[in-house]
């Protein structure tokens, strides 16, 4: 299940907390962040911030991981407008995969067409400290469970989206000579 009506509200209340010409420049050149662990901090380079807290959002689940302050901050990085998620919701917290995703598919409501996603993957390597870039190139749920259970809404895209294309190849040449040039 989807919670298109959910995601409506949400996006309609971030809209009007943002005004409509960021959200219509959001839409037209802008991106979403998704900030993990360890990469919250990254929204205090953000120029002309609005933050709206995920409890201020009717049927958001609060973040409850301590390092996440679980809010939405929109605002200009390197004059892009960007749409920032200051921590996320997580299974082991016990949410549903449609609250897990439920961020995801309101930044797609607004319009946002490119998304930069952060987290903790690089947990997965000792060598790894909290806030360590890395470029995950697959992608496999191991979770058990599906956000695309339920009825499918059509307007979200495909019932079984591709998955073998999951990460923008583009953005990963990117991401790679960033990495080189630091």
């Amino acid at each position: 299940m989807q919670n298109t009506a959910k995601v409506q509200n949400c996006a309609r209340l971030l809209s009007e907390a943002f005004g409509a010409l960021f959200t219509a420049d959001l839409a037209d050149r802008g991106a979403g962040l998704v900030l993990g662990t360890g990469l919250g901090d990254v929204a205090d380079s953000l120029k002309n911030p609005i933050a709206v807290s995920f409890t201020e959002l009717s049927g958001f689940p609060g973040a409850g991981v301590a390092s996440h302050a679980g809010r939405f901050i929109a605002g200009y990085l390197h004059e892009v407008p960007v749409l920032v998620q200051q921590g996320r919701i997580h299974l082991y917290e016990g949410h549903s995969p449609q609250d897990v995703c439920l961020a995801t598919r309101i930044m797609g409501a607004l319009k946002v067409r490119r998304l930069v996603l952060t987290n903790a993957a690089g947990a997965l390597n000792p060598l790894f400290d909290a806030g360590d870039v890395m470029l995950i190139s697959d992608h496999i749920n191991f979770t058990g469970k599906s956000p695309l259970t339920g009825p499918n809404d059509e307007t979200l895209g495909p019932r079984f989206p591709d998955m073998s294309a999951a990460y923008d190849a583009e953005y990963k040449k990117l991401a790679r000579s960033a990495a080189l040039e630091a």
